[in-house]
């Protein structure tokens, strides 16, 4: 059985009155690559400083990297590469300076060979003397992302690391996660891309600081109950409308000629289409992952 990277119980974590994490429990196998998802504010970020020595939790226990979580921050630390939402590199440093001042901070021997080498595999060689504030926003996360994985670190967690990039930064991003997923990497990931979390092994849904679901991305919509209708045609616009304002539709989403509806309720949702899809030609479809997170967020909206 694989060891866990991460694996903690009954975490807490209070700021004042507001409750942030509340006996959240996590396992997280070697070398797997989690998504952690969740609305804003449902405590993903808060979770993730917590795991790597950043926020000593106000309550529960566990280990990260085999390493106490309340007494070894500091080792724990010392073999996470954390890789925050907004780009935290010198701006008016170059690359090859701004990875050489990290190498630094680990006390990286031979540190001049590790910044050449990641320089080499995450392409940023011909970037190597341009400034970091002038680099694009898909390759400011490159060299973020190099500098997280410099020291070599045994488990990286990730904080929306593509939020505003561009799609194909994006896919080469996550492939360079993969090929360190191939060589033994644990990586915890926060996402609000869909095609990000359906890359993932196992994605983790929290909501209010607890955990609702988790398991691979199929068998999460499996488990959902959602019913999922397709209509197509020239008029979905006008549909969409119509429906989103029907009783028995707990979405409404259009896609060019097609319209997406889906609910719990499959006889209300077949009402709703029969008295007002009128036009559009109608298959039942499977939900979609995308599915699913709208459904989990209308759910935790309608509890506040």
């Amino acid at each position: 059985m694989t060891a866990a990277a991460i694996d903690v119980r009954g975490l807490r974590k209070r700021f004042g009155a507001l409750a942030v994490v509340e006996g959240l429990d996590l396992a997280v196998p070697q070398g797997e690559i989690c998504g952690f998802l969740g609305a804003n504010g449902s405590g993903k970020t808060t979770t993730i400083r917590m795991l790597c020595g950043l926020l000593k939790p106000d309550g529960g226990e566990g280990q990260c990297l085999g390493y106490d979580i309340i007494r070894q921050p500091h080792a724990i630390r010392r073999q996470v590469g954390y890789m925050t939402q907004r780009f935290s590199l010198y701006e008016d440093l170059t690359v090859f300076e701004n990875l050489d001042f990290v190498a630094r901070v680990y006390e990286m021997p031979n540190r001049r060979a590790a910044v050449d080498g990641i320089l080499e595999r995450m392409e940023l060689k011909n970037r190597r003397d341009q400034l970091a504030g002038h680099l694009s926003g898909g390759w400011k996360q490159r060299l973020a992302l190099s500098a997280c994985v410099l020291h070599e670190p045994k488990l990286l967690l990730l904080d929306e690391p593509t939020a505003g990039v561009d799609a194909k930064a994006r896919r080469e991003f996550w492939d360079l996660i993969h090929d360190m997923a191939v060589e033994g990497l644990t990586t915890l990931v926060s996402t609000h891309y869909m095609d990000e979390a359906e890359r993932c092994k196992r994605i983790v849904y929290l909501a209010q600081g607890r955990i609702v679901v988790q398991g691979p991305a199929a068998s999460v919509v499996a488990q959902s109950g959602l019913v999922a209708f397709e209509g197509t045609g020239d008029d979905v616009d006008r549909v969409a409308v119509a429906l989103r304002h029907t009783t028995g539709v707990e979405a409404a989403a259009v896609f060019g000629r097609a319209l997406r509806v889906a609910s719990l309720d499959r006889a209300g949702l077949e009402r709703a289409i029969a008295a007002k899809g009128g036009g559009l030609v109608w298959e039942e479809v499977e939900p979609r992952l995308d599915d699913v997170f709208i459904h989990m967020l209308s759910v935790q909206e309608a509890k506040r």
